[in-house]
């Protein structure tokens, strides 16, 4: 495992840890800025990015390998500090290009949406990641071209998204002299909103610096208190339609246009463009901030407790597989990456209360049953605890049983939320 790869493995549970305890102030406070079904969404989309990551090799590993092989480009001493320290701050600068770039582009805020769709603002928001990004590295590559060896890219990529966790955070305000040269959660709260005074502004990771010198900051206002999420709300928590759904917009609209020139055009336009004779046939509407409302489906307690539980199995085997599986065979991991996907679509529909959710979760238990047996010999050299025939029988009569017993009658405005 790379050192890296070492990096975000060893933050994750303290990322989870600072979570609970920012659960733990926001229900002190009362400020109810956790809902359960938000977090699970956002959280569910973290698991899915990290561990298909496992499956499908990182396009810029590739890329990078390729390039430092066939043009034999000279490294810079990875030995040198100065060299650490150049690699962390245009690692930075390039971020914010492609950071800015992808509120700008249709194709690239397709990739990137998805870390916007949450409608809340905490520390569960920061591990909503996409999935589909695959064309960042083209941004990266003057990295490469100065000669900025592997490790310090990586690494630098590596400390560069672990900063940005803490300031997904509405309990921090303004940070003195700080907020003149770092990315501070006040700052970082602007980037998120939607009003119209803060959207596309403070695209920077680590440095605020790079807003400041190429016009893109925006102070927060008192008066203007952020609206979090995007113009064309997800209204959904299934972390595979977060994934696609603009994507899906995008292709319906290159294929309904009757302009040979605009099925092209659309990928590249500025963000939000659609064809003038699709805006006519096929109307989107854009939330209007003055009636906002949230995306907050109600559901009984017992089926959220349920959810819940599945969840932070989900979240700890997932630590596990991502730990353990990267010298597996793939089949084996493509399996058990299955095995971890499942819950996070099916939990998503229990907590919207989707028809034939329960039936479908049934269903899932009965698909997760039939691949830990039959791949139980291969799991258990992994784990022999955790895959032996008594903790599987367990975990699903106890599954099924508490399924079974959960009411899916939804009482009126009876939502679950964290902080309550």
């Amino acid at each position: 495992m790379s050192t890296a790869a070492k990096i975000i493995l060893f933050a994750t549970p303290v990322f989870l840890l600072l979570i609970a305890i920012e659960l733990l102030v926001d229900r002190i406070r009362g400020t109810k800025y956790y809902r359960l079904n938000d977090s699970v969404a956002s959280l569910s989309l973290g698991v899915f990015s990290r561990t298909h990551r496992l499956i499908i090799l990182s396009l810029a590993t590739i890329v990078y390998a390729w390039l430092v092989k066939a043009l034999s480009i000279p490294q810079l001493p990875q030995d040198k500090i100065w060299v650490w320290v150049l690699g962390f701050v245009f690692y930075d600068f390039l971020y914010y290009w492609f950071h800015r770039m992808s509120h700008q582009i249709n194709f690239l805020w397709a990739g990137h949406v998805v870390h916007h769709q949450s409608e809340e603002f905490n520390l569960s928001t920061a591990l909503r990641q996409s999935s589909s990004g695959i064309l960042s590295w083209i941004f990266y590559l003057p990295s490469f071209i100065i000669g900025i060896p592997p490790e310090v890219f990586f690494v630098s990529g590596a400390l560069n998204l672990v900063y940005q966790f803490w300031v997904h955070t509405r309990h921090i305000n303004t940070l003195g002299f700080l907020e003149k040269i770092l990315v501070t959660p006040s700052h970082h709260r602007v980037h998120h909103g939607q009003n119209e005074l803060y959207i596309d502004k403070n695209h920077g990771g680590v440095f605020i610096i790079w807003d400041k010198l190429f016009g893109t900051f925006q102070q927060e206002k008192k008066e203007t208190p952020v609206i979090y999420g995007v113009r064309r709300p997800l209204k959904s928590l299934n972390p595979i339609w977060a994934n696609v759904h603009t994507w899906s917009q995008l292709f319906k609209d290159a294929i309904h246009t009757r302009h040979w020139r605009d099925k092209f055009k659309i990928w590249f336009m500025p963000t939000g463009w659609r064809p003038k004779d699709v805006q006519k046939t096929h109307p989107i509407k854009k939330a209007d901030l003055a009636l906002f409302k949230k995306y907050n489906p109600a559901t009984t307690t017992s089926i959220s407790l349920y959810a819940l539980v599945q969840f932070i199995l989900t979240v700890t085997i997932s630590t596990w597989f991502i730990s353990v599986m990267h010298h597996s065979e793939f089949s084996l991991r493509l399996i058990f990456w299955i095995i971890l996907t499942l819950p996070l679509i099916t939990i998503s529909m229990l907590l919207e209360n989707q028809p034939r959710s329960k039936w479908l979760e049934y269903t899932r238990l009965f698909v997760t049953a039939l691949l830990l047996f039959y791949f139980q010999d291969e799991l258990s050299q992994l784990s022999s605890v955790l895959f032996s025939n008594l903790a599987l029988l367990f975990y699903l009569l106890i599954s099924f049983v508490w399924l079974t017993l959960s009411q899916p009658a939804l009482p009126a405005n009876n939502t679950f939320e964290l902080s309550n």
